[in-house]
């Protein structure tokens, strides 16, 4: 099999966090079936949906018909956009699935949104022995064995009800709220499609570092098995929440029926962590609705309410008729009031059984 050369100022991907420009040498055909985190080389065809791509470093870029990149093969869950999945055999063309260079097959999509863009695959991404080059084979964190789970950072746990309600602008508060009081803040997301937005808030914000499962080789989690949505939380925990004086902001992605994030609020060893539990919602019903599934379905109760809803006083007024728990505006936050909610006593929580 010929090997192609790859144009050193190509684009790399947010997708594609744990490869680096030198690994970006050759590609290949291949009839071998795409695998979640196989790396190609690929041109547009057609515009749609995504017109720019986010590289690693965060920089956006615009992209046209004919203009060539990296991209990463990976199943996205985005009720706003679509759900994508990994083709189940080799293709010529597939969808641009997310602003991080992800691409699959989309099955569905929101009425609100165009058709997606779509590319071309021009070949695998491979090394100079012709294998296919994966993310998933570089992480760019290596699970510490030998840190125990005690004592620990104070986490702060972030969640909602949907995906675009307000918990990354909510946990960036947090991180203002914690660290312009002094305290070392660490920042992650742990489930969700690539993109370095969120975590990206929480950095300005001054958490340091801020990491999220792409760092991991996980271009999304959507579809992943319970152990690996579990193994990227442990990871994560174990290597930026170990000083028992700091504190960890932690984001979860999508809504509360969502597969991955049921996963971890049943998980006792991800409860059993949570100092504060932050809840967003879009609006006030959704709040209320979601207040109920938090106890009923997970036996959880949150500490206090955000989002986007938190925005509006007669959301907040619709809320309080429901409820007594403090609501912060997470644009317009009271700095005093949200550090001293978030640094008081751990809230204790049920069944919790470890």
């Amino acid at each position: 099999m010929t090997f192609k050369k790859i144009p050193k100022d190509i684009i790399l991907p947010s997708a594609a966090m744990t490869i680096s420009k030198k690994q970006l040498k050759f590609y290949k055909e291949s009839n071998s079936l795409p695998q979640v985190g196989d790396v190609v080389y690929g041109k547009i065809e057609r515009i749609g949906q995504h017109f720019r791509l986010e590289n690693k470093e965060g920089r956006i870029h615009d992209i046209q018909d004919g203009s060539k990149a990296i991209f990463v093969f990976g199943n996205r869950y985005a009720p706003d956009f679509y759900e994508g999945i990994v083709p189940s055999k080799n293709l010529k063309e597939v969808d641009l699935l997310s602003r991080s260079g992800m691409i699959g097959i989309a099955k569905t999509k929101s009425s609100l949104v165009i058709d997606p863009t779509r590319i071309s695959i021009l070949g695998y991404v491979c090394d100079e022995d012709g294998n296919k080059i994966n993310t998933k084979s570089y992480p760019l964190i290596i699970p510490n064995k030998e840190i125990t789970k005690k004592p620990r950072s104070k986490m702060i746990l972030v969640c909602g009800t949907s995906m675009n309600c307000g918990k990354s602008k909510a946990a960036a508060a947090c991180v203002w709220a914690l660290s312009s009081s002094g305290f070392k803040v660490r920042g992650s997301k742990i489930t969700g499609t690539s993109g370095l937005k969120d975590i990206l808030h929480m950095n300005d914000a001054g958490a340091k570092p801020v990491t999220d499962f792409s760092y991991l080789g996980y271009p999304s989690t959507y579809l992943i098995e319970k152990k690996e949505v579990e193994k990227i939380f442990n990871t994560l925990d174990l290597k930026h929440a170990n000083n028992p004086k700091n504190f960890w902001v932690v984001e979860i992605a999508d809504g509360l029926n969502q597969r991955e994030t049921e996963m971890l609020l049943k998980s006792d060893e991800v409860k059993s962590r949570i100092h504060k539990l932050i809840f967003c919602a879009s609006d006030a019903f959704g709040m209320i609705g979601g207040i109920k599934v938090l106890k009923d379905k997970f036996d959880l109760s949150p500490d206090a309410l955000s989002g986007i809803c938190s925005s509006s006083p007669l959301h907040v007024l619709e809320i309080k008729e429901y409820t007594k728990l403090p609501v912060f505006d997470s644009l317009s936050v009271n700095i005093q009031e949200l550090n001293n909610l978030l640094t008081s006593r751990k809230t204790v929580r049920r069944n919790v059984n470890l």
